[in-house]
């Protein structure tokens, strides 16, 4: 308790109104980390996606041995295509067309690498309490789903939960931007104070939110210290405390 106090008195933190339920309307949720874990899903992908290339095209499997291989070209190209910073298909994609291209394979078969790993990218596990929390949510307001990320709820198998999907990727403007957040908040047909919106990034989401006029929840499962002077209007530990708070 102590540290916490410190803590938020360093960042000067503000303090924001509780949760106002009667303001909710609709409610926005992030994906990755939120309602799933993204890494592990991440590293699947990318071990599919190497054996892939191991029997398709080996020179750029040789080249690049290992998922950590894979990943760092992958972050080499958020320098080389900084446009493509709200895009991650895109990224990914142009990311093993230049594996291909550095090793001397073809790189037309970026396309048919990328399909296997973006199908791959879809087969995520869910939290053990996600479903019940999407349900429980959806039951009494209009959710949507918002995300930096190119995970797509359809596919996963959630998408009747969501009354719209606004992916940064297809949208061209990633969270904290202000944009996306009224973006969710039109699609609910609502204002954006009338919004909830849920997440586990304080930046991204908690924060992006708020900057938003959106009250905002925070999930911090780790229990990371709060980082901005603005509190979000409450921080829960998982996504079975954030069903709580509406009881």
């Amino acid at each position: 308790m102590s540290f916490t106090i410190a803590f938020h008195l360093q960042v000067r933190a503000v303090p924001t109104p509780p949760l106002d339920l009667s303001r909710i309307r609709a409610i926005s949720i992030d994906l990755d980390d939120t309602l799933w874990p993204i890494w592990p899903t991440i590293a699947r992908a990318e071990a599919v996606l190497l054996q892939w290339l191991g029997e398709q095209a080996p020179a750029t499997a040789a080249l690049f041995a290992s998922t950590e291989a894979l990943r760092a070209i992958r972050n080499q190209m958020v320098t080389l295509r900084p446009d493509l910073q709200h895009d991650l298909s895109a990224m990914r994609r142009e990311s093993i067309r230049l594996a291909l291209t550095q090793a001397g394979d073809d790189p037309a078969l970026a396309e048919p690498a990328f399909d296997l790993f973006f199908a791959e990218r879809q087969r995520v596990e869910l939290f053990a309490d996600a479903h019940d929390t999407l349900a429980f949510l959806s039951a009494r307001y209009p959710v949507v789903a918002l995300s930096n990320g190119n995970a797509d709820v359809h596919r996963i198998g959630i998408g009747h939960y969501f009354q719209a999907s606004i992916s940064a990727t297809v949208f061209g403007v990633p969270k904290p931007d202000a944009r996306i957040f009224h973006a969710a908040a039109a699609a609910a047909k609502v204002l954006p104070h009338e919004v909830l919106h849920v997440g586990d990034d304080a930046t991204l989401d908690a924060h992006g939110a708020l900057n938003a006029g959106m009250q905002a929840v925070w999930i911090n499962t780790p229990g990371h210290p709060w980082p901005h002077d603005a509190l979000p209007h409450a921080t829960v530990d998982g996504l079975t405390a954030l069903c709580a708070l509406f009881r």
